[in-house]
């Protein structure tokens, strides 16, 4: 690491306060040991981010006609996280973790995905595994129980360890895209902003509005290649119009 940053101008400090009144804070220890991690995957791994939209209309009126028949309430979250398992299955060099030192890459028969939490005192990602195995259901129960867990009395490093991809929403305040950063030793990141009606052309002629959702891929350029992230983007697209995603 100390190479990679090599030359690079020393980092600017100073006493703010000449300029104006300022108030100090230290950084919550999850922040410090996220920030940690951030900086050196940032610097460390090339970075491309891969923006694509998916057509969420059918997927959210399945989901709005599950959550109605009584069933177990689901939000966007396990159905995206149920479609990356599915695609890490069918685009194996995106389930896999790459030792630069001896440029080994090792691909995993294990589907774990990450899905990243806000937390007061900052930014936790709980490992729910094996979701190549789960119903959506399944996964909605572990996600809700690992991030209430997460918030209230943290988690484990073996609750945080393993995973294969990570999902990062932010659909629940706002956006239209992101650069998310990848979580190594993972090779991909997905985040997802908010759904917004966007309309298309009808076969009429006329206007049909769809709901689109923003899909931001951010990957390991030394392990996956743009047509390769923008075909993995164009799995999960599809796979959310599926009706058996949710069986």
């Amino acid at each position: 690491m100390s190479d990679l940053l090599a030359g690079l101008a020393p980092w600017p400090t100073g006493d703010f306060s000449v300029f104006g009144e300022v108030e100090q804070r230290p950084l919550s220890k999850i922040q410090k040991f996220v920030a940690a991690f951030l900086g050196r995957n940032w610097v460390a791994i090339p970075h491309v981010t891969h923006q694509d939209d998916a057509d969420i209309t059918a997927l959210e009126e399945r989901r709005k006609a599950h959550n109605a028949a009584g069933g177990a309430k689901l939000t966007a979250v396990p159905l995206l996280v149920k479609a990356l398992a599915d695609g890490l299955a069918a685009f194996p060099q995106f389930n896999a973790s790459l030792d630069p030192a001896s440029g080994m890459l090792t691909l995993k028969k294990y589907v774990h995905v990450g899905v990243a939490v806000d937390t007061p005192g900052g930014l936790l990602v709980p490992v729910i595994r094996d979701c190549d195995r789960k119903s959506v259901t399944q996964i909605a129960e572990e996600i809700a129980a690992l991030s209430d867990k997460a918030r209230s009395r943290g988690l484990s490093m073996a609750e945080m360890s393993g995973g294969c991809i990570t999902l990062t929403s932010l659909g629940h305040i706002g956006g239209t895209g992101f650069t998310p950063i990848v979580n190594a030793p993972e090779v991909a990141i997905l985040g997802v902003t908010r759904a917004r009606p966007v309309p298309v052309p009808a076969d009429d002629r006329g206007i049909d509005w769809r709901q689109m959702l923003p899909l931001s891929l951010s990957y390991d350029h030394r392990v996956i290649n743009g047509a390769d992230a923008a075909r993995f983007c164009r799995f999960i697209a599809d796979r959310l119009a599926s009706a058996d995603l949710f069986a």
